[in-house]
């Protein structure tokens, strides 16, 4: 497995399985299956059957419904 983390933009999480030719964490990799099969079993089933730039493009498309949050910024005391 890698030692990269997550692929979501701000996730500091470890690896858990792929999306696509990248990788998620397992709380990212849960709500992708959510949103697989909430848009079908048709398509749920269609996934494994997809080579990876067709996977890639289902995982970005998942990735624009995905709520993004910044890290909070410690503000530095003056010295």
């Amino acid at each position: 497995m890698s030692t990269e983390g997550c692929t979501v933009q701000f996730c500091r999480q470890s690896v858990y399985a792929p999306a696509g030719t990248g990788s998620v964490c397992r709380a990212h990799f849960m709500d992708f299956l959510t949103w697989r099969r909430r848009r079908g079993l048709q398509m749920f089933m269609k996934y494994a059957g997809m080579t990876m730039p067709e996977r890639n493009m289902i995982v970005e498309e998942w990735k624009k419904t995905v709520k993004v949050e910044e890290p909070a910024v410690v503000p530095q005391a003056k010295v």
